[in-house]
């Protein structure tokens, strides 16, 4: 028997027992779908997360000082160690190795308001090389540059939040915004940025959207600390040129600010690359355990599809025997079952990707869960469901091809 043949026998069985054969195909239709939601699911993380390790710079070391009381404070004060400072930066710049360009930024949370709209913000005095090591770049108007930071501009640059918070119908560049009791003149609007939903060592967990930066001569001429006994800037981001040599560098970062800090240990250092393969690692897993989950479904459908061939074999014994003994041999009747196990499998497949596609998408609309379906996820959804229908409908089609003729022909 031709194959166009036995996709047409196989096309006449399904169309006569649509009932039955949709049935059948549901266990595919539905595991396929899981498989494909699953794995976009798995894969929307691992771009969220690439792009917030991304924001930090893959080929950076982060110093940052650690949080203490007051109290703790006192104590490492008493100690000598002043905390981080531009001397450090600048130490790590005169002394580490293969070391590109280092960036020092303080923080401060602050009150922020134009006109009868506040907001809460964390404000950031930064230098020039803030630019040039992270991946920051304003959506609109400009960043802090070189004349900002030397001349000490009372000039800002927003998140994408705090300037749709303070500024819902009007171009905030070139308008004055009041930080605690300074006024200073918004430059440039930030594009939207990846968030912390966790916490990175000392990184903890905000909203990159609501930062305000300004340049750190400004900041440190314009605003007060909080506290007198906090450090002279909150953290220091560090470049390599070498990202192979990245733990080794921080290795030497962390004893030359020992010394430096007296043996204090009121810093800690992030690596952010090895965060992301850390990263990238569990969501691996992850994946592969959503998939496997979501398969489960695939293998009902398939012991589906061998329920409904047994008893198609069963209601066309006589068929088959008839069949054999005008000239089909043992393997024309094998062909002729497995490609209508297949048939079903496929075209459940295919439904199943349709309705994973729309899951994934329908995921994205409701909820804060962004989806990202990738060409593999699909093709593997489909090609399990192809080989379900070939494992589990070749035990049926094999027991038709074993039919004896005579006795098959006799059956009621």
């Amino acid at each position: 028997m031709q194959l166009n043949e036995n996709f047409y026998v196989a096309y006449t069985s399904v169309r006569d027992h649509k009932l039955r054969s949709f049935l059948t195909m549901l266990g595919i239709i539905f595991g396929v779908a899981s498989v494909i939601a699953m794995l976009s699911i798995g894969e929307g993380a691992k771009r969220q997360a690439i792009a917030k390790y991304q924001d930090l710079g893959v080929n950076n070391i982060i110093i940052r000082e650690k949080k203490f009381t007051n109290q703790e404070l006192e104590e490492i004060r008493a100690k000598f160690s002043q905390g981080l400072s531009m001397a450090d930066a600048d130490a790590i710049m005169s002394v580490v190795p293969m070391i590109e360009n280092i960036a020092p930024q303080s923080e401060k949370e602050v009150e922020v308001q134009f006109e009868d709209r506040s907001s809460k913000a964390t404000l950031i005095g930064i230098t020039p090389s803030f630019t040039s090591i992270l991946n920051y770049s304003a959506g609109q108007g400009i960043f802090i540059v070189e004349d900002h930071y030397r001349r000490r501009l009372k000039v800002c640059v927003l998140g994408a939040s705090i300037a749709s918070e303070l500024f819902p119908f009007d171009d905030p560049v070139g308008k004055e915004i009041k930080i605690e009791d300074q006024w200073m003149e918004v430059v440039g609007i930030m594009n939207t940025k990846s968030l912390f939903t966790e916490t990175i060592g000392e990184l903890a967990s905000r909203d990159l959207n609501t930062d305000i930066y300004t340049p750190l001569t400004t900041f440190n001429k314009r605003f007060i600390k909080d506290n007198q006994l906090q450090s002279e800037v909150k953290q220091i981001t560090v470049k390599v040129s070498n990202p192979t040599r990245l733990v080794e560098i921080a290795g030497i970062i962390k004893q030359l600010l020992n010394r430096h800090h007296f043996n204090n240990e009121d810093f800690s250092i992030i690596i952010p690359f090895e965060l992301l393969k850390q990263e990238e690692k569990e969501r691996r897993i992850y994946n592969i355990l959503l998939g496997s989950i979501a398969a489960i479904s695939l293998l009902v459908g398939g012991i589906g599809i061998m329920n409904i061939m047994l008893a198609s074999v069963l209601e066309r014994t006589r068929e088959i025997g008839i069949r054999r003994a005008i000239g089909a041999k043992q393997k024309d009747i094998l062909n002729q079952f497995l490609t209508e196990a297949v048939v079903i499998s496929i075209t459940g497949g295919l439904i199943g990707v349709s309705l994973g596609l729309l899951i994934s998408l329908f995921i994205t609309l409701i909820t804060e869960i962004t989806t990202v379906v990738t060409l593999y996820s699909i093709l593997i959804a489909f090609l399990f469901s192809v080989l379900v229908g070939i494992s589990f409908g070749y035990f049926p089609a094999k027991q038709a091809s074993q039919l004896r003729p005579i006795e098959a022909i006799r059956h009621e």
